[in-house]
Order: C-alpha cells, then structure tokens, then sequence
C-alpha cells in the first residue's frame, strides 16, 4: 500500500525533484562560467582549459625561512573560486589570511617559499609550478590585489594616472596614449573625474586614494581581484561607499572577489562564502548564508560571537582566552585546542580531518568525525576534557571548572539543533543578517 505522500514506487516525491535540480545545477554553472567569461575584454590565455573552473587551490603550503628555523605561515590551505564569485577570508591578526592571496602568484618576501606538493590552478593553469617570468604574464593580467594602505602602496612621486596606465603598457603592450585614455575611463568607472587623475595620491583623500587603487587593479581587467582589507584605514562611510563600488563592478564586470578582513559584517554584506583560517590552517568554509547563522567550529562561533549586534538584548561579548600560537612552534593535534571550551584529549593529539556536510559547509574539527552528519559527537566525558597547565588560562581553564565547561558542551549538543549558536548570539540573528545583505 502506498504510503500518503509518496508515488506508487515508494520513493519519497521529493527525490525526483532533487534528482532533477542535481542535474540541471551544473549546466546552470556552466551557462553562469560562459556568460561571465564572455564579458573579458582579452581572451583566455592560450594554456587555459575553457571547461576548467576558475581557480582551485588545494594543499596550499607556504614557509618563511628565519634565523631560528621556518615558519609554517600557510598549511594545506585548499578552496575553489567560481567565476563571479566572492570569498572572504576571516581570522585572527597572522592566521594567514594575507598570506594566502599572496602566495597564489608568489608576491612573497625573498624568505619565503611556496611548498612542492601546492597547487594554484587558474582555469586549469596550475601557477605553482611557473617560473618567475612565466608567473609575470598572469599578474595584474588574470589576478590583481587592492592593497591595503593604499597611501603606502601609490607611488608618492607620480600622478595617479600613469600609475594606473603603466600595468595597461606592460601587461597588454598598449601604447602609451591609448593606456592613458584607458586610466581616464578607469578612473570614472570608479567615482572618480577624469581630470584628477592628474593629482599626485597626497593631493586625494583617502577614499578617493583606495577607489584610484581599485581602478589600478581593473586595469587589465583580470579575472580575480584581491581585496586584502581594502577598508581598514577608512571610516565608516567611505568604508560603505567602497563596499558599494566593489559590489557594483563584480555584478557589472563579472568578477570573482577574494575578500580579505577583519569585520564579518563586511563578509556578511559582500561575499557568498566564507572560509574562516586559524593559525595557518582552514577551520570552517561555506556560504555566507549558513555559517553566520549556523556556525560549527568553536572557533567560528567565539568569532561571531565577539561581534556586536543591534538588534539583539544588551550583552557581554564573547571573548576568546588567550593568544594566537607561535608558527614557529605550533601546539600538536588541533591548533585552536589550548583555547578551545570544547577540547578533547584527542584534539591535542591527531590533526582533525575535514569533513564536509551536505550543506556545502566544510570543517576541520573532532566534534565532527569523518562521516558526520553536521551535529557534533555526543559529549566527551570530565575525564576526556584537555587540562592545561594551570598558568596559561586556557582552553578548559577558562571555565570555572570543569562541571562549569561539560555544562557548556551539553548546551552545545542537547538538543541537536541548539548546538549552533541561537538567534540573536553575533551575527547568526536571521533578521540581523537579512539586514546586512
């Protein structure tokens, strides 16, 4: 007998639709790739795989080579960027955010090193493995970088639109008139009269500064743009007009944004994904829409939980004890388990797999064991809490004791949905976020 709502067939009615969205997903990616692809001013360059998506990084290692040793600033970092796409890039002061975008066309100090087994593939390109010459033609071409001080990154000596034309030059071997034409049409694109593109940078304000190094980086209209916190030094409202502008260009353009910051609301405002690093390492990445209203790791919920929100009840925020770890010398197993509430013993021991759920959302963490379904392991017993030395303050220590912190991971796993953090807590209010976006 068929039961009420399902066919004759006994499969749930849902599954033919799911089925059908599964393969019509892909083409609707690949129409969104050729349409996004056709507004490039220059073709793919000849080593390209049309079909191939936009950039893959996968097994990321970057090193810095000091007087005591290396630093392991960038490990096993991997993400993929669609075409049209934006991804913020979030953590702590020397996670490795900034980092990260450098390295992908190795505009790195002369100590550091990219690792052999890294992989940085654009439209199936892996630049990893080009000379420094042969890297040249794809920077500023195919991946360019809004600097953050855009006052330091300008040169003071010349007039902002030479400094805008001399990539068009070099990079597509246009001449000088008609480069220079190319910064003026820049420079308007941007908010910014033709005319004052005369102006040496100290003679413009700061906002005008940054929408001049906006327009340096479309310059030869490139496929990825790296914003590395291109709002940090403007205030507020100069902060949302620049937002405003980038937003605007990659709907019109097409381009893919790779957003480096601090300021999750930003994320929340610009990005669909959002990939959360920590000490070196990815801890969390997915949609926007998911994480900030459903944070899993620890670390991602402290985060958005140390974050304001105005339409919740007055609060204390949430604090994260003590510091970031010395790369030099970083702790064993999970990186984030000396301040971590939820550690485990094994969290000091074994480095935690990803795992990705079936929302997209990927985690390296143990509350989340290969095969999880995205709810977290039922709770670890008083005895599996990680005790750390008693003067760091760390970790379990930050509880008051350790009745105090199993407290915490039942609330956390019990009932299954109230393991992410409620509505209200940081940015995970669902009318907080519909604001912001």
């Amino acid at each position: 007998m068929t039961e009420p709502g399902q066919p004759a067939t006994g499969q749930p009615i849902h599954d033919a639709a799911a089925e059908a969205a599964a393969v019509a997903a892909p083409a609707a990616a690949l129409d969104a790739q050729a349409l996004i692809r056709g507004r490039r001013q220059w073709p793919l360059p000849k080593q390209a795989d049309p079909n191939a998506p936009l950039l893959v990084v996968e097994h990321l290692t970057t090193r810095f080579k000091m007087a005591g040793g290396s630093v392991k600033a960038v490990d096993d970092v991997s993400f993929t960027l669609n075409d049209g796409e934006a991804l913020g890039i979030a953590g702590e002061s020397g996670c490795g955010k900034t980092t990260t975008a450098l390295s992908l066309v190795r505009l790195l100090p002369a100590n550091g090193r990219i690792g052999k087994d890294s992989s940085v593939k654009l439209f199936g390109i892996d630049l990893a493995k080009k000379s420094e010459d042969a890297l040249r033609r794809y920077r500023w071409r195919e991946i360019s970088i809004i600097f953050q001080g855009a006052m330091n990154a300008l040169n003071p000596v010349r007039r902002i639109n030479e400094q805008i034309a001399e990539p068009v030059e070099l990079r597509l071997k246009v001449n000088k008139a008609d480069a220079m034409k190319r910064a003026g049409e820049l420079l308007e694109l941007v908010g910014i009269p033709a005319r004052r593109g005369q102006a040496y940078p100290h003679e413009l304000s700061g906002g005008m500064r940054q929408r001049a190094m906006i327009a340096m980086a479309l310059a030869c209209d490139p496929a990825v743009v790296i914003g590395d916190e291109p709002t940090t030094a403007l205030d507020v409202m100069v902060q949302a007009q620049i937002l405003e502008l980038l937003e605007r260009l990659r709907r019109e353009l097409g381009l893919s944004l790779i957003l480096i910051t601090h300021d999750l609301s930003v994320i929340a405002e610009t990005c669909d994904r959002v990939m959360i690093m920590y000490a070196g390492k990815v801890a969390e990445e997915g949609a926007v829409s998911v994480i900030f209203r459903t944070p899993r790791h620890p670390y991602t919920q402290k985060l958005i939980g140390a974050f304001p929100n105005i339409h919740a009840d007055r609060r204390t925020l949430d604090v994260i004890p003590g510091s970031p770890p010395d790369l030099r010398d970083p702790p064993p197993g999970c990186r984030f388990h000396p301040r971590c509430p939820f550690a485990m013993a094994v969290c000091s021991v074994e480095v935690p797999p990803e795992v990705t759920f079936a929302d997209g959302v990927r985690v390296a963490c143990h509350l989340y064991p290969g095969g999880s379904d995205g709810v977290p392991v039922t709770r670890p017993t008083k005895d599996a809490l990680v005790q750390p030395a008693a003067d760091t303050g760390l970790g379990a220590g930050a509880f008051g004791d350790r009745d105090e912190a199993i407290d915490e991971l039942e609330a956390a796993v019990d009932p299954a949905p109230s393991h992410l953090l409620t509505p209200g807590h940081g940015l995970t209010d669902d009318h907080s976020l519909d604001e912001i976006q």
